[in-house]
C-alpha cells in the first residue's frame, strides 16, 4: 500500500477517535458550567496533561525544534524560563483560583475578577473580555498555521486548502463537546506528543548523546554553548532576559488557569503539579533533541539547509519510520495543534458568551442560552482566526509569541495580586489590566535598544507598577469585599 494512503488512514483514525470522545462529552454536556468548566471534574492526570498539551502546542512540536534546529543550545533559555513558569504557576495559583472561582461560581477569567472586586459596573468583565478575544485571534492562528504547515508538507496539499482543513478538525469537536471534549482529547493528546518527542530524537540520534555533542561540535562549536550565539558573539543581556521572560506568561494564560478551576479537589492540585512539570521537562527536552539531531540529519545527509526549519520534526518522521508510524507520530502534530486551538475557542467563546452576552446584552439568558451562544462563538472567531493563519509567510513562534505577552502581561499580574493581596482594589485590577495589554501592543511595534526586549517584560513590570499605585491612591476596597478575601484564604488552607 502507498506510504500516503497509510498515513491518511491514520489521520482519519486519528480524527474519528477524537470525533467519538467528543460525541460521548456531548452527551455529558448540559449547562454553561459543564461546556466552559466540565462540571469542575477534572482529576490530576487530565488536569495536568490538559494543561500541558492547550500550552505547549503546534509550537512543542514545530517551533521549539525549529529554534533549536537554528540556535542550538540557546533554546534552553527559553525551555527552562518556561519550565520554571510552568511549576510557580501551579505552585502560586492553583489552589488558591480553584477556590475562589467555586465559592464565587465564576465560570471565566473575567467573571472571577468582577467577583473577586464586586465590579456592579461590569467594567473589568469587558475590557477583559475585550483582551481575551484579541490575543487569542492570534493565538489561534498560530494553531491552525501550524495544523496548515502539517498538511502542506505530509500531503503535498495547497496552503490555503490546508489551514482549512485543519480548522475544520479543530471547530468539529470543540463546538459540540465544550470543555470535557477538550480535557479528555488533551489527555490522550499529551501523552501522543511527550511519546512522539521522545521516540523520534532517540531513533534518529547515531549513538549516544556524548556522540551527538561531538558531532555537534565538530559542525559549529557554537552550537552547543548557552552564551554566544551560533556565529560566535555573545548573547546579549536583552537576549537572555527575553528567552527566560517566557515563563512569566504562564500566570495569565486563561486556557491555562481554566484547568485549575475544573480541577475537582484542591488536593489532586498537588499531584497534577508534579505530572505538569515532569510532562514539560521531558517534552522540552524531546523538542530541542529533534532540532539539534535534524541539524546533523540535513547537514550530514541532505546537505542543505531546510527553507523552513518549523517542519524538522516532519521531515525526520518522514525519513525514520514506516508510514503506519509515521502517521501515528504526524498525528501527534494534530493533536498538539487541536489541543491548544480548541482551549484557546473554548475561553473566547466564553468570554464572549459568558461576558459579552450575557452581562451586557442578555443579564436574564439562561445556560442553555449561553452555551448556543457559545457555540457559535467558536465558529466566529475559528473564521476569523483563519483569515489571519492565510498567509503562509506567518511563523508559529511568532504568532505564538505575541499572544503570550499580551495574556502574560494583561492578566498575570492581576490574578497573583488579586490572590493574595487584601488591598488591591477594582481601580488597580483595570489599571493593570489595561497597562499590560496596551503595553505589549505598541512595544510590538518599536525596536532598538531595550526596545528589542520580549514585550511581556515591560508589559509585566508596568502592569505590576499600576495595579499598586492605582491600588493605592484610589479608595480602600469595601469591608465585605476585604473580609471575603480572608475567608477565602482560610478556605484554601481547610480544603488542601
Amino acid at each position: 500500500m502507498d506510504g500516503n494512503y497509510v498515513i491518511t488512514a491514520t489521520f482519519v483514525a486519528y480524527l474519528l477517535t477524537m470525533l467519538l470522545i467528543g460525541y460521548i462529552a456531548y452527551m455529558r454536556t448540559s449547562s454553561a458550567s459543564d461546556y466552559f468548566l466540565g462540571g469542575r471534574s477534572l482529576g490530576p492526570w487530565p488536569a495536568a496533561l490538559s494543561a500541558g498539551a492547550s500550552d505547549m502546542s503546534g509550537w512543542l512540536l514545530l517551533g521549539l525544534p525549529g529554534y533549536a534546529y537554528a540556535a542550538g543550545f540557546e533554546a534552553i533559555w527559553l525551555a527552562g524560563g518556561l519550565l520554571v513558569g510552568t511549576w510557580a504557576n501551579w505552585l502560586i495559583s492553583s489552589k488558591r483560583l480553584r477556590t475562589y472561582t467555586i465559592t464565587t461560581d465564576s465560570l471565566t477569567i473575567p467573571d472571577f475578577l468582577a467577583c473577586r472586586f464586586n465590579d456592579e459596573s461590569k467594567l473589568i468583565q469587558t475590557i477583559s473580555a475585550f483582551f481575551i478575544l484579541l490575543f487569542f485571534l492570534f493565538y489561534t492562528s498560530s494553531g491552525l498555521v501550524a495544523g496548515g504547515k502539517l498538511f502542506e508538507t505530509v500531503f503535498g496539499l495547497d496552503y490555503s486548502i490546508a489551514v482549512t482543513l485543519g480548522a475544520a478538525c479543530v471547530i468539529s469537536y470543540t463546538l459540540f463537546g465544550g470543555f470535557l471534549a477538550v480535557s479528555w482529547t488533551d489527555l490522550v493528546q499529551g501523552l501522543l506528543m511527550a511519546a512522539a518527542l521522545m521516540i523520534v530524537p532517540m531513533l534518529a540520534m547515531n549513538g549516544t548523546f556524548s556522540e551527538l555533542r561531538h558531532e555537534l561540535g565538530t559542525l559549529n562549536p557554537e552550537l552547543l554553548t548557552m552564551l554566544r550565539n551560533t556565529s560566535g558573539e555573545p548573547l546579549s543581556l536583552i537576549a537572555i532576559i527575553s528567552l527566560v521572560a517566557w515563563g512569566l506568561g504562564y500566570f495569565g494564560q486563561p486556557h491555562i488557569l481554566a484547568r485549575f478551576k475544573a480541577s475537582r479537589t484542591n488536593r489532586d492540585l498537588t499531584t497534577a503539579r508534579r505530572i505538569a512539570v515532569i510532562w514539560s521537562f521531558l517534552s522540552m527536552a524531546g523538542a530541542i533533541l529533534v532540532g539539534l539531531v535534524g541539524l546533523l540529519y540535513q547537514t550530514n545527509t541532505i546537505g542543505t539547509p531546510l527553507a523552513d526549519a518549523e517542519t524538522i520534526f516532519m521531515v525526520l518522521v518522514n525519513v525514520i519510520f514506516h508510514p503506519v508510524i509515521a502517521g501515528i507520530l504526524l498525528a501527534a502534530i494534530l493533536a498538539a495543534v487541536m489541543s491548544t486551538a480548541d482551549s484557546q475557542l473554548l475561553v473566547s467563546s466564553s468570554a464572549l458568551a459568558e461576558d459579552f452576552y450575557k452581562q451586557v446584552f442578555r443579564p436574564n439568558a439562561t445556560s442553555e442560552d449561553v452555551v448556543k451562544v457559545g457555540r457559535f462563538a467558536v465558529v466566529g472567531i475559528s473564521l476569523l482566526a483563519l483569515l489571519l493563519a492565510l498567509s503562509p509567510d506567518s511563523s508559529v513562534l511568532g504568532l505564538v509569541s505575541y499572544a503570550w505577552a499580551g495574556f502574560g502581561a494583561a492578566f498575570g499580574p492581576v490574578i497573583v495580586f488579586s490572590l493574595y493581596w487584601a488591598r488591591m482594589n477594582r481601580n488597580g485590577a483595570l489599571a493593570g489590566i489595561i497597562t499590560g495589554g496596551v503595553t505589549v501592543v505598541l512595544w510590538k511595534q518599536l525596536s532598538g535598544g531595550w526596545f528589542d526586549v520580549y514585550e511581556i517584560v515591560p508589559g509585566f513590570i508596568l502592569s505590576t507598577l499600576a495595579i499598586i499605585l492605582f491600588s493605592l491612591i484610589t479608595d480602600e476596597p469595601q469591608e465585605t469585599v476585604k473580609t471575603q478575601h480572608e475567608a477565602y484564604k482560610k478556605l484554601v488552607v481547610e480544603l488542601d
